[in-house]
């Protein structure tokens, strides 16, 4: 009996083998397997995207990954957030490959400086890339090759200046030498990432002095690109075996069965992202200053308080990374200063509409740039401003009907309080009921017990008082 279950057992043993180590093998392979890291970029370039592309690149140089796949899908943003990742972009031991996907996305402006600092750039067949100049400064009026400031120009109702015209659509005025400088800064900085990354630095400059774009085959012809790729798994099999140089040590990329790890942003990254859009700080700001208002206009509420405070702490860290126009800050400081002011110092509505249209004008000029997402736009504005001019009046002419309400309360509402003498008195001392306490009184003149009297004065703890007319019970 004890032979045949020994044999059983062996028999179930070699049964179970080749299942363990197929399984053992398995997680060998994917422990083995390159990984690579794909982070999403979906929107304007902004302080929270450069934390959390900063933060992706970090971590896949940890892990270590064989490459990182950069998704991008931008219509711009801030200058500063777009050199903050392409610092770490040139910094990252793990090589980039910035992909412009899905179809239909695109790269300009800022992203197109990201491709092109990018040690691989990628592009999906129905995108495009560029209008790389600086859009704070616009492209009228650029200098053309001659030295002469560029003219706008009429051919069949087309502009020929790069899209660029005055608003009145006349001749655009020359550049400044500020913008002047602006410019050719950005060109030579993109030129420097072309030279860095071997791509065609002619047209480089041409995306930031004329703002021109390509389509991704036009990109690929013209050496802007690497490759053109359906998406991330075609991508990758087109880069496998492809020699990169990274930190100046060539690498040849080992891609075959990777295995793809999408890094999401954590909650600091959504964090900031959502407070710094510009909508949202406006916001806060608002709420912020109404907050205080309403709890320096109401003592003892509390909430009003900590939650204004809390929100304006939070909209100066997101004026902090956004660039802010000081002036338009002041203007909407001013123009609910004026609006307060009409409440109590009434000035037949020329306070309350200059306060009003500070307060719009304000709101306009606050974000002190015109890159795409990065405006307080109108349908926030208007409605914001008709709330707080509501709530400003409704707060403060509360407050000033509270401060002449008669007092119901205190030493002071005892002057004028009628009450009755408990006893009769010679008018030097006696007391009376008065709101149902009874107190020391002294009088003028004599009073009997049960007679109706005033309060006209008090002296410490003693009422002086007079005859009610009216006298008697």
């Amino acid at each position: 009996m004890a032979t045949f279950v020994t044999m059983a057992r062996f028999s179930i043993m070699c049964a179970l083998l080749p299942g363990l180590f197929l399984i053992a093998w398995a997680g060998h392979a994917v422990a083995s397997a390159p990984v690579v890291a794909v982070l999403n970029v979906d929107g304007a370039i902004s302080p929270g995207t450069a934390d959390y592309v900063i933060r992706g690149l970090k971590s896949s140089a940890g892990e270590p990954a064989q490459l990182v796949v950069l998704k991008m899908d931008t219509p711009g943003g801030l200058d500063t957030a777009m050199r903050q990742i392409i610092k770490q972009i040139i910094a990252s031991p793990v090589p980039v490959a910035a992909f412009v996907a899905p179809d239909g996305a695109r790269a300009a402006s800022a992203g197109t400086y990201i491709l092109y600092a990018s040690h691989i750039a990628v592009m999906a067949p129905a995108t495009n890339l560029g209008a790389a100049t600086p859009v704070m400064i616009g492209i009228g009026g650029l200098p053309e090759p001659g030295g002469q400031p560029q003219k706008d120009k009429k051919d069949s109702g087309h502009e020929k200046n790069g899209g660029a015209s005055t608003p009145d659509g006349g001749n655009a005025s020359p550049v400044t030498a500020m913008e002047r400088k602006q410019v050719n800064d950005a060109a030579a900085y993109i030129r420097s990432l072309a030279q860095m990354r071997g791509r065609n630095v002619e047209w480089a400059e041409q995306a930031v002095r004329q703002a021109v774009s390509l389509t991704a085959a036009e990109a690929l012809k013209l050496k802007v690109i690497d490759v053109v790729a359906q998406d991330v798994p075609d991508l990758l099999r087109q880069l496998d075996g492809r020699k990169v140089s990274v930190l100046g040590v060539e690498r040849t990329l080992n891609l075959a069965g990777a295995r793809i790890v999408a890094l999401e942003p954590d909650w600091r990254s959504r964090v900031l992202s959502v407070i710094a859009d510009p909508s949202i700080a406006y916001l806060l700001m608002l709420a912020g200053v109404f907050g205080l208002f309403f709890e320096f206009s109401n003592p003892g509420f509390v909430l009003p308080g900590v939650a204004g405070a809390i929100s304006l702490l939070l909209a100066l860290f997101a004026f902090q990374v956004l660039p802010i126009n000081y002036a338009g800050l002041g203007l909407i400081i001013l123009g609910i200063a004026f609006m307060t002011g009409e409440v109590f110092m009434p000035s037949f509505g020329v306070l309350g509409i200059g306060g009003i249209v500070a307060f719009v004008f304000g709101s306009v000029m606050l974000i002190d740039t015109d890159t795409p997402g990065y405006s307080v736009p109108w349908s926030v504005i208007v409605p914001v401003a008709f709330a707080s001019a509501l709530f400003i009046f409704f707060v403060a002419g509360m407050a000033l009907k509270a401060r002449n309400r008669p007092v119901v309360s205190g030493r002071e509402e005892l002057i004028g309080s009628i009450g009755e003498a408990l006893e009769d008195f010679d008018g030097k001392d006696g007391l009376a009921r008065v709101h149902g306490e009874t107190w020391r009184i002294r009088s003028k003149q004599p009073m009997s017990r049960g007679q109706k009297i005033r309060v006209v004065r008090m002296d410490g703890l003693i009422l002086e008082v007079e005859p009610e007319e009216g006298g008697h019970k």
